[in-house]
């Protein structure tokens, strides 16, 4: 266990972080990299934790849309920005009744706006609170249809009726009253956090989703009026946050994940999770302008205390240990009896690296990822420092199975609404049902049965541009160096290599070379086999290929694809595409699997209670009595 410093010499220091930040030239997104040695003194992580929340919003305050001081540039973060700084505030006024004049349809709309009206109660002035009130009465609302969208639409409704109760139908865009509004809106919530604690997120361990949730949870948190409903934003806060701290590398979060985007699930680094493992743990930079959505956590901030035993999870952990989590997919509303399929979330975190999957299959239609190795950077910034493959799917039959719209624009629209690679060959983000994948500790096999008349009949296998010593070996395997880790990917098939082609954002129409290739194999019966380990427990990287060469390994891919192998730490993993893998003997049984259960983590399925430990502290969520246990062992 790494020692926590504890002295007043660090408090001062963190408080007078928090009062000089709004000076500091430098944003922490392009400074140097934060000191991750944990902290004790909870007066300095909370004046840590403050400071960065206002360097944040002093960055918005400060950076409007044309470098000018006009109101008329600002956007609505920089209204809110400024509103909290006491900047302007005539100007702010202003800038929200011409916003008002063009409102938004929907939940990235409405979450922003039910922020600037919290905000602004106190400092705009009466004209400018019309106009955002005109706003929900005259343009339609609506609801989206994934598991995000459903959570900001209702957390804003139920807060804008909180904020106007007693309002007529006629007041409101949907003909429906204050009393009626918040009545659906607190309903749904509630259902949606019940599914969440019993049978697990759909939507989990999201790169870029994370936001989705915690702004509007801290929305909820800061601003219901009604006890119980500020109590359960708290509740569910710490329940994402606890697991994001267990399934992050030294504050990057890595794989599997139900929803990703094209830069994350390659600069591990470079997401909207780590402006949250930043914000809340101070223990890796955050994305460039704070990941853009970040900033709304920030206008809330104050309102959210990390709980000490969720930052020590963070920046604590013990070496070399297992987690696994029951979720589930995305809701199903075509082409299948299931409203929901279960999700079985393995990760298995060393110092060095960690190693993540599910089971493979359908999760999410476009944004899924399903396994990777990703290993430590001690300068994340621009490194691609992860291996991983997959079949590159995409079907409209899958897309119409989850999402409630018109079957028509599947699969062309979704690549003109921020996924341009879902149809690509050599896409390197996506599920299949073609794929199956077992994991133990640091081992992953991943196999793969293609249907024929498939349009990418193919293995994508991801080579990062940062991996060192690649070597295409006699015996099938490829080594490769990464970070300290040492890397051994065995195809099952033989292959060709291209070059890696990435979309900079999600509405990018054309993909550029960043460096790194793509080990594509063009077979339909295909596999994957990696095995990781650290560079400090072998002589050298010679030693490390030879104990992989001496790994026992039989494989065949007709009629189905078939896997025995010795694993480095003494494991015989036996795995045939459609039956459940055997290791040591034993099938794997993932049925019986907890909703959480690991070292620090656990939760019986359907319990609602996730019981979070670290050392002497622990912290006991129950969502169903909506309650909040703190507690100390006591040393004998």
């Amino acid at each position: 266990m790494t020692r926590f410093l504890s002295s007043s010499l660090l408090r001062t220091a963190a408080l007078l972080l928090a009062l000089t930040a709004p000076l500091a030239a430098q944003p922490s997104f392009s400074g140097p990299m934060p000191s991750t040695s944990p902290v004790s003194d909870a007066a300095a992580r909370r004046a840590a934790y403050l400071a960065r929340a206002n360097e944040a919003i002093t960055w918005v305050a400060g950076n409007t849309k044309y470098r000018t001081d006009d109101p008329a540039n600002f956007d609505l973060a920089e209204v809110i920005a400024k509103m909290l700084l006491n900047q302007d505030l005539e100007g702010c006024s202003r800038r929200i009744i011409e916003l008002m004049r063009e409102p938004g349809h929907g939940p990235f709309w409405m979450f922003p706006t039910t922020c600037a009206a919290f905000v602004g109660r106190d400092r705009l002035s009466p004209e400018a609170r019309d106009a955002i009130r005109q706003a929900w009465r005259t343009t339609r609302q609506m609801r989206g249809n994934t598991e995000n969208h459903f959570v900001m639409y209702y957390t804003s409704l139920y807060l804008m009726t909180e904020l106007y109760p007693d309002d007529p139908p006629e007041s409101w865009y949907n003909g429906l009253s204050s009393a009626e509004n918040r009545r659906e809106a607190r309903e749904f919530l509630i259902h949606w956090m019940n599914l969440a604690t019993t049978i697990g997120q759909g939507e989990f361990n999201a790169t870029h989703y994370i936001a989705e949730y915690a702004i509007p949870l801290v929305f909820l948190k800061a601003w219901a009026k009604d006890p119980e409903m500020s109590r359960r934003g708290q509740i569910m806060l710490d329940w994402i946050f606890a697991e994001l701290a267990v399934t992050s590398l030294h504050g990057t979060l890595r794989g599997p994940h139900a929803r990703t985007d094209e830069g994350s699930v390659i600069e591990r680094w470079n997401a909207m999770s780590s402006h949250f493992n930043w914000q809340l743990f101070g223990n890796v930079p955050p994305p460039a302008a704070y990941a853009i959505w970040g900033v709304y956590f920030a206008f809330a901030a104050e309102h959210y205390e990390v709980p000490e035993v969720i930052y020590r999870l963070a920046v604590d952990q013990s070496p070399d240990f297992v987690q696994r989590d029951h979720k589930r997919t995305a809701r199903r509303f075509r082409f299948d009896d299931r409203e929901w399929g279960r999700t079985y979330k393995t990760s298995y975190m060393r110092h060095d690296y960690a190693v993540g999957s599910y089971q493979g299959g359908l999760v999410d239609p476009i944004q899924s990822h399903v396994w990777d190795v990703t290993w430590a950077e001690a300068e994340p910034r621009g490194k691609h420092n992860t291996m991983f493959s997959l079949h590159p799917h995409a079907s409209s039959r899958v897309m119409q199975t989850y999402f409630a719209t018109y079957p028509e624009p599947m699969v062309t629209g979704v690549k003109f609404e921020g996924k341009p690679s879902y149809d690509s060959a050599d896409k390197v983000m996506g599920c299949s049902p073609y794929e199956q994948v077992v994991q133990d500790l640091d081992t992953v096999i991943a196999l793969y049965d293609i249907p024929v008349g498939e349009d990418y009949p193919q293995v994508n296998g991801f080579f990062s541009k940062d991996l060192r010593d690649v070597t295409e070996d006699a015996s099938g395997w490829i080594f490769a160096r990464g970070g300290n880790a040492f890397l051994a990917y065995r195809p099952l098939a033989p292959y060709r290599w291209i070059p890696y082609r990435h979309y900079n954002t999600g509405w990018a129409k054309q993909p550029k070379e960043l460096g790194g290739r793509l080990l594509v194999s063009e077979h339909l019966r295909n596999g994957t086999i990696v095995q990781a380990a650290s560079a400090s427990e072998f002589s050298d990287f010679a030693a490390f290929q030879a104990a992989i060469r001496a790994l026992p390994l039989r494989f065949s891919l007709e009629p189905r694809p078939t896997v025995t192998l010795r694993t480095l730490r003494g494991s015989t993993i036996y795995m045939t595409y459609g039956a459940a893998p055997v290791i040591n003997g034993r099938p794997v049984d993932p049925m019986t699997w907890k909703l959480f259960e690991g070292p620090y983590l656990n939760a019986e399925l359907n319990s609602q209670r996730l019981v979070i430990t670290h050392g002497k502290l622990t912290r006991v969520l129950d969502a169903r009595a909506v309650t909040i246990t703190d507690s100390v062992r006591i040393a004998p």
